[in-house]
């Protein structure tokens, strides 16, 4: 396709239209649930990340004996935590690469 000068280019950019919502939403129910438990928002950014990999550990076999099984102190899926918690760590990740920058 031919560029128009001056047009906005996205070439290269990611298309975050095409993350499901359901995925996005499972997210946000986690962190709903975790911000009314903890009451700060920002507090997962105090927590050492190896936790973060800990509980996704443990949602990622609970999930593997029933992918339907929900976690019994906040009734959400594991699955849900299970991605909550992989997010914090592509954070904690993302951060890193950036302050090696």
């Amino acid at each position: 396709m031919d560029k128009i000068p001056g047009a906005k280019n996205d070439d290269g950019k990611l298309q975050l239209s095409v993350v499901p919502p359901a995925a996005i939403r499972a997210i946000a129910e986690i962190r709903r649930y975790g911000n009314q438990k903890y009451t700060d928002p920002q507090n997962w950014r105090r927590v050492d990340p190896e936790k973060f990999h800990e509980a996704m550990l443990r949602h990622c076999l609970a999930c593997w004996e029933d992918p339907g099984a929900v976690d019994p102190e906040s009734g959400l899926p594991h699955l849900w935590h299970l991605m909550c918690n992989g997010a914090f760590l592509c954070a904690f990740l993302e951060g890193c690469s950036h302050a090696e920058e």
